[in-house]
Formats: structure tokens, C-alpha cells, sequence
């Protein structure tokens, strides 16, 4: 099978198309022929150097999630999985490939009217954005802050505030994410690479802080969002596309009553991810939720997606397609 193997940390031209042995479905396992891969920027810095941090080392097949159909069951899998549509969820490994071996625990079939590309867009920020959601409990009339509003996951925060009667403010950087944010539900919208940006979402919510900050960027801009929120607000820090999580003060998050949850509190075990990602599919399917997916590139170019995330010129998710 074709597949992108990378032998050394580095820049995207370390992600070589190779030939692979085709994987062999083992006790309780699947093998699914790949249509659609979900990639997401935590990739890009695993790949330049952040893998040890993941326990993923050189030499890998990267990858986390995909779409497509079961060719084969291992023992113990009951064989009228062969021929579904499932998406390979969030916890497989090494999905950049033709054929994709993963747990029967972690496959999820995909419903009545849902593509393989809608699923796999879904696989991580679908199961990551619901979780957040849930987790910060927004509420009508809540005030919420997107930061990141434009990417992958950032336009599904969008869409679930907007569902559950929050105002919300889409922080993104340029006039095209900015538009996409807005036309997403978004009731303004701020470029945080502008001076004053934080005055802009005071502005915004008419001189009120912020309810609830949803937090994809990290660093110094997450450390600025957060001096926006209010006492008893609750925080999501899961983001860290700027290069680095968001340093922020627990202790002054504690006196202030704020509610802080950060990139461990995603860290969902199998069972939480196939509900999440089941209902992530299914609200999909319903027309309720509606993944942006901006880009797709073949397989052997998965270098050139590489490059286009980490560019930032991706509004939404980029793909890659066998």
C-alpha cells in the first residue's frame, strides 16, 4: 500500500510517499480502506519535533483519524463489519495510508447521508468541539470568545455556541476568516493580529466580559483573551497554534472563581470518543452541524498540507485523499 513515512524530525519535506506492507487485521481490529484523512496542526508540530511529547517517534506514519470502508476483521470481530462505512476514530495511529488498521472499539459507522470526507473532517474537532461545549456548558445569553475561530475546530465552536443561544465573538486573523466566521453564527467578529483587539471584544459584548473563552490559539493571545474574563467565567486553554499553550495565572483563575480546563482535560479514553464522534456524525448527518472543509490534496502531497496549515491559509479543515 501507499503511504507518507517520516524518518527524521523536520520541515514538511521529511512527509515521503513510500510503500508499506498492507497492514493485517490482529485480535479485535479492523482494516479500513482509507477515502478521506483527517489531518489537524498538532501533526505539523509533531512532525517538526514535538513527537516525544506524544510518544510518537521516527520513523512513523502519521495520522489520527480516517473515513472509509472495512476490507477485512481480525479474530474476535463479528465479520458483518467488513463492507461498512466507518470512520476510524480519534486514537488510531498511523492513518496517512491507503489501508488503516484500528480497534473494532474505535470505529464509528458513518449514518444514512453522511460522506467520507464530512466524517473524517469530524474525526478530532468534532469530538474535541463537542467536548468543550459540554464540558463549558454554555448557556443562553452566555458571552462567548472563539479564539481560532476560522480553523478546523474554531468554526465548530462556532456553530455549537450559536446552537445553544450564546453571543458569541469569532477572534481569526484576515477578512476572509473573518467573513467565514461571521456567515457561521458568529454576532462580530475581531482580528486579533490588529492593535486594540481586545478593546474591539469589549466592544462587542457592549462593555461586558466575557462568559465563556474557547481558546484554539494559546500563548500571548490566549494570555490576553483571558484577562477578558469574567469572575465565574469558565475557560477552554486546548489550543496552542500560536506555538505554545497559554501561560495563565491558576492562582488568580482560582480567586476569581474561573473555571480553567486545558488540553488534558481533552484527552478522551475510546468509549468517550466514539459517543462524541457518534454524536458529532449524526448532527452532521441532521444538517445541524456543518464541517468546513477547505482544502483537499492527494495522499502523496501530504508535504503541501503540511505547508498549508502551518501557513495559516487554510480556512477550516484540509484533507487528504487516496
Amino acid at each position: 500500500m501507499r503511504a507518507i513515512r517520516v524518518d527524521g524530525y523536520g520541515g514538511p519535506e521529511v512527509l515521503v510517499p513510500v510503500e508499506e506492507p498492507d497492514p493485517v487485521a490482529g485480535d479485535g481490529e479492523v482494516v479500513v480502506r482509507a477515502e478521506a484523512i483527517d489531518t489537524i496542526f498538532v501533526e505539523t508540530q509533531i512532525r517538526a519535533g514535538w513527537g516525544e511529547a506524544f510518544g510518537i517517534t521516527p520513523p512513523y506514519v502519521p495520522g489520527g483519524a480516517a473515513a472509509g470502508v472495512v476490507v477485512s476483521t481480525g479474530p474476535g470481530v463479528d465479520p458483518s463489519w467488513t463492507g461498512r462505512r466507518v470512520l476510524a476514530g480519534a486514537g488510531t495511529r498511523g492513518t496517512y495510508a491507503e489501508l488503516v488498521r484500528t480497534g473494532v472499539d474505535r470505529l464509528v459507522p458513518l449514518p444514512d447521508g453522511l460522506g467520507p470526507r464530512e466524517a473524517a473532517s469530524l474525526a478530532h474537532d468534532g469530538v474535541t468541539g463537542i467536548g468543550i461545549a459540554e464540558a463549558a456548558g454554555i448557556t443562553p445569553g452566555d458571552r462567548v470568545l472563539v479564539l481560532g475561530a476560522a480553523g478546523g475546530m474554531g468554526t465548530l465552536l462556532v456553530q455549537l455556541a450559536h446552537a445553544a443561544g450564546a453571543r458569541i465573538v469569532g477572534a481569526a486573523r484576515g477578512e476572509q476568516k473573518l467573513a467565514l466566521v461571521k456567515r457561521l453564527g458568529a454576532d462580530a467578529v475581531v482580528d486579533y493580529t490588529a492593535d486594540g483587539w481586545t478593546d474591539d471584544v469589549r466592544e462587542a459584548f457592549g462593555g461586558q466580559p466575557v462568559d465563556v473563552l474557547l481558546d484554539g490559539v494559546g500563548g500571548e493571545l490566549g494570555a490576553r483573551a483571558f484577562a477578558l474574563v469574567a469572575d465565574g467565567g469558565r475557560v477552554s486553554a486546548h489550543g496552542a497554534s500560536s506555538g505554545g499553550f497559554a501561560e495563565l495565572d491558576k492562582e488568580s483563575a482560582q480567586a476569581r472563581d474561573i473555571t480553567l480546563r486545558g488540553i488534558a482535560d481533552v484527552q478522551f479514553g475510546a468509549s468517550d470518543r466514539v459517543r462524541l464522534a457518534t454524536k458529532a456524525l449524526t448532527e452532521a448527518a441532521a444538517g445541524r452541524l456543518r464541517p468546513v472543509i477547505a482544502r483537499e490534496f492527494p495522499l502523496s502531497s501530504a508535504a503541501d498540507a503540511h505547508r498549508a496549515i502551518e501557513a495559516r491559509s487554510v480556512l477550516g479543515k484540509a484533507l487528504l485523499i487516496p
